[in-house]
């Protein structure tokens, strides 16, 4: 019996947005040490650097899980926390709630040297959403992704929107794609996943029992993994075609 295609779930950077961090670079942490003096936080950059990295490392260790996601605010919790002078302290309640997560889309900001869509996103997604539920599964934090999506004006192109950092763990854990197919509501027979990378996309998505479509775009694991896609697209618009035919092969 044929299976009509529902929905369609999409990796977000890399697939949609072209986007250039780089966590290693010396300025982003001269720029939050600064931020962070204004908070009463002393800290030189090389601290500032030394602690992030320790802090995320142990978290994804302590976590347990397999593909463990880090969480961006809780690391700079922990540096406010240990590092709080008595300054610190008497900053409004407000706002000492809001710090951690302020610091961490000031690190989003300072590292981040490029975002954009590819091209034809819009007008692909445009001629997709009345047929198809759309969805988003990316690996990162909420607080930097969905800020993200807005910025580049996909913020009202998908639904839902789930990102790793809410659940601790990234793909390819199949318990991603088995959360954002019961929020769809749809089986993983009706679904084809849009992803860049072979391994967290592709890997993860056929694993889980989703067709796919492997954007080869300028990033993400390009090398099989034992799972090939169904169908390999160079440019965003070719979409198009590539489900009218897994549609067809249903």
């Amino acid at each position: 019996m044929k299976t009509m295609i529902r929905g369609l779930i999409f990796d977000i950077n890399g697939t949609t947005t072209d986007i250039l961090t780089n966590e290693g670079h010396d300025e982003i942490y001269r720029i939050l040490a600064n931020f962070l003096d204004y908070q009463g936080i002393a800290l030189r950059p090389d601290e500032l650097r030394e602690m992030y990295f320790a802090i995320n490392r142990r978290q994804r260790k302590e976590s347990g899980e397999e593909f463990a996601e880090f969480d961006a605010a809780a690391v700079f919790k922990e540096i406010i926390s240990k590092r709080a002078s008595d300054y610190t302290g008497r900053l409004p309640a407000a706002k000492l709630r809001l710090l951690p997560g302020i610091c961490a889309e000031v690190f989003r900001a300072a590292s981040r040297f490029k975002l954009e869509l590819y091209a034809g996103v819009s007008a692909t997604l445009a001629a997709m959403k009345p047929k198809y539920q759309l969805a988003a599964l990316s690996d990162g934090q909420s607080l930097w992704g969905l800020a993200e999506l807005h910025a580049v004006g996909l913020d009202g192109y998908f639904d839902p929107v789930l990102i790793s950092s809410d659940f601790g763990y990234r793909k390819p854990d199949p318990r991603l794609f088995a959360q954002v197919l019961k929020k769809m509501r749809l089986t993983a027979a009706e679904v084809i996943f849009i992803g860049n990378d072979m391994y967290r996309d592709v890997f993860g998505a056929k694993t889980a029992g989703l067709k796919t479509v492997f954007f080869k775009s300028n990033q993400g694991d390009q090398r099989s993994h034992g799972l090939e896609a169904d169908y390999i697209i160079y440019n965003f618009p070719q979409l198009l075609e590539a489900v009218r035919f897994l549609e067809a092969a249903s």
